[in-house]
């Protein structure tokens, strides 16, 4: 036996050293991974709520909006709201309303703008439909804008370029290149 072990020590070593790694595993894998409590979630990134529904009203301005989000991550004084797989609803007193989806996006109230970004499709109540990349939609000029390529289809027409702006109080839209026009044939007669 002892011959055995002055030949095989290294094997020997191998094992016991095999079986500790193995046991210790085997511990680590049984204990408990302890959630954060809400303050400390709250202390460090603001509050993260899973599979909301949020609603911003502000009667001045006329406007609505509705945010339903897989994840919504509010700063801790709620001034700065990001979000992920989204669709947001936004709703004019006096002008139809738009529903657009996308993959993320955020809310600054300092600065009045909502970021959107990741396969936007936008869906107006009067018929006409928006896709693009990007979107920033500045809520206090009332201005919409993108340098990502656009697509807008309308009941009678589509519309496709690169870049955009949008005035929301003049009711000006703008594609600044590579703009091409379909008209369709059956509203010319």
């Amino acid at each position: 036996m002892k011959n055995f072990f002055k030949r095989h020590w290294p094997l020997v070593g191998l094992g016991i050293l095999l079986a500790l790694v193995a046991i210790n595993l085997i511990k680590s894998s049984k204990e408990v991974v302890q959630e954060p409590r809400m303050e400390d979630a709250v202390s460090k990134e603001g509050l993260i709520l899973k599979d909301i529904h949020y609603t911003h009203d502000d009667p001045d301005k006329g406007l609505k909006w509705i945010l339903d989000a897989k994840e919504v991550n509010f700063s801790e004084d709620k001034s700065f709201i990001t979000f992920h797989n989204f669709q947001l609803r936004l709703k004019p007193k006096k002008k139809p309303g738009f529903k657009l989806n996308g993959e993320k996006g955020n809310f600054s109230e300092h600065s009045g703008d909502i970021n959107l970004w990741g396969n936007l499709e936008g869906f107006s109540e009067n018929g006409y439909k928006i896709f693009t990349e990007h979107i920033l939609i500045n809520e206090k000029h009332g201005h919409v804008s993108t340098d990502k390529p656009v697509k807008i289809v309308g009941p009678f027409f589509s519309v496709e370029g690169k870049g955009l702006f949008v005035d929301l109080k003049k009711e000006t839209l703008k594609i600044f290149s590579d703009v091409t026009t379909t008209v369709k044939k059956e509203t010319l007669i």
